[in-house]
């Protein structure tokens, strides 16, 4: 067994702006070889530690704290268990399809993230401002009247609720708009599926609109998650857009990765547990057998099953059950024989069949295919164990060709299957959407799970924890 005690050079963060992502891929053995700062550092006072802080887990919460670390010239190491950062918000690049691991959507107007994030570099392509709904047989337009008046204006009289649910829409978006974001996360809280029969939504626009759409935002169709939660993305999709970045999901991470110093990130390091040597040194193991130590502290930002594992027998997260699940299908098809041209999201508002929603993620971001491809992109709310997966395309391409007709939907061509076991942590009530990051001195967590599960969430989350360390080693701005 190897001990590493990390001492890495303070890094202008500006010198590592990059407009193309990177991946970063290092060798313990050149960190133990790193020389201690010199005393040219630009943090004089406090003096900084010789050793740096550990992040575990290089997912949108990790990036976040690294950031922030980064940002403040503080030496750090961040960890990542499998081969590139991301965590869950990773795209594949399969038969030149950019395949994200599962149903995301970016809503622009996430308030941490534009802080953070560069979105003329993510090149970001725009849904439609609504959905198209199957029901009854046929689909059905629900538009914002603010960007699709007209689309808007027709859609008043059909079936996916009445003339009242629409106006309450309009309602519901004025009052979380008069509200502030920490008025929000901090209010008083129902299950949303209470808060929508409370404000006077109708089972039909309730069954039909709400829980495929937010359904399948939370992967929750019951809509037992908090009304916090919900209210929060309801603001946000009033504010902003729903995108995609034209380089997949995936250009998110990798952009905040970009940014840190070269060397700073080690992939494909697996910690599996952390101890403490002596009052507040925390010490992680790593998987093959080395010990990285660290005087100013270590943040724990894994998704919530394994920060369970690792903060085992300390004031870790207990995670609610449920999880929340999703199955994701994509499939393939000639361009040219897509009838579909909008880049609008389908739900599934019959209320019958396992698919909630798809999309034609080409239509949305032709890059996410080649230029005489369509890909097809089918979301399932569950993890669906005791069916196969050839069983599950089966299905899915039987329920989809009754919305589209066989036809179409049989010369479709299966590319792959993704089951999220964990694709969100369960915010059902009760809630606390703003959670002390300290687990106990040195020691510190983020993830969405400690905040909102959305990226916004994880990107909070992260700052949080790395400005809890700062402020506990005396090194935050006063």
């Amino acid at each position: 067994m190897t001990t590493i005690t990390l001492s890495l050079p303070c890094t202008n963060p500006s010198s590592f702006r990059s407009s193309s992502p990177k991946r970063f891929r290092f060798s313990l053995q050149s960190f133990a070889q790193l020389s201690p700062p010199t005393s040219s550092s630009p943090l004089q006072t406090p003096p900084l530690p010789k050793t740096g802080a550990i992040v575990i887990g290089a997912g949108l919460a990790g990036l976040a704290a690294a950031t922030h670390l980064n940002s403040r010239n503080i030496p750090f190491l961040l960890l990542e268990a499998s081969d590139a950062v991301g965590g869950r918000v990773r795209t594949d690049i399969v038969d030149g399809f950019l395949l994200d691991r599962g149903f995301q959507i970016f809503i622009t107007a996430y308030p941490e993230a534009q802080k953070l994030l560069n979105y003329q570099s993510l090149n970001l392509q725009k849904f439609y401002s609504g959905a198209r709904i199957f029901y009854d047989g046929q689909f059905h337009t629900v538009a914002y009247p603010l960007r699709h008046f007209w689309d808007s204006a027709k859609s008043l009289t059909n079936p996916i609720g009445s003339l009242l649910d629409k106006l309450l829409i309009g309602s519901t978006r004025i009052r979380v708009l008069a509200k502030s974001d920490e008025e929000i996360l901090t209010a008083q809280e129902v299950p949303t599926i209470d808060l929508l029969r409370k404000l006077g939504f109708s089972d039909s626009i309730i069954g039909r609109f709400f829980r495929p759409f937010f359904g399948g935002i939370f992967f929750d169709p019951d809509l037992e998650t908090t009304s916090r939660l919900f209210d929060f993305i309801f603001k946000c999709l009033a504010l902003g857009d729903n995108t995609l970045p034209a380089r997949g999901m995936s250009a998110i991470p990798e952009q905040l990765a970009a940014r840190l110093p070269s060397g700073s990130i080690l992939l494909n390091s697996r910690a599996v547990s952390v101890d403490l040597d002596g009052p507040e040194t925390p010490l992680v193991r790593l998987q093959n057998g080395d010990v990285l130590k660290s005087e100013l502290g270590v943040i724990v930002a894994v998704e919530e099953p394994a920060a369970v594992r690792l903060l085992a027998g300390r004031k870790g997260p207990v995670p609610k059950k449920p999880v929340r699940s999703t199955v994701c299908l994509y499939f393939t098809a000639k361009r040219d024989r897509v009838l579909v041209r909008d880049p609008v999201l389908f739900l599934n508002g019959s209320g019958k069949g396992i698919v909630n929603n798809m999309f034609f993620a080409t239509n949305v971001a032709p890059s996410y295919g080649p230029p005489d491809k369509a890909l097809v992109s089918v979301s399932l709310i569950g993890l669906f164990e005791g069916v196969s997966d050839d069983e599950l395309v089966g299905k899915v391409v039987e329920e989809l060709s009754g919305w589209f007709g066989e036809k179409m939907v049989g010369e479709w061509k299966h590319l792959r299957t993704y089951r999220i076991g964990f694709a969100q942590p369960n915010q059902c009530p009760p809630t606390d959407l703003k959670k002390n990051p300290t687990v106990e001195s040195g020691l510190y967590a983020c993830g969405d799970y400690l905040t909102s599960a959305t990226f916004d969430g994880a990107l909070v989350s992260g700052r949080r924890a790395a400005e809890s360390l700062l402020k506990d080693r005396a090194l935050a701005p006063a």
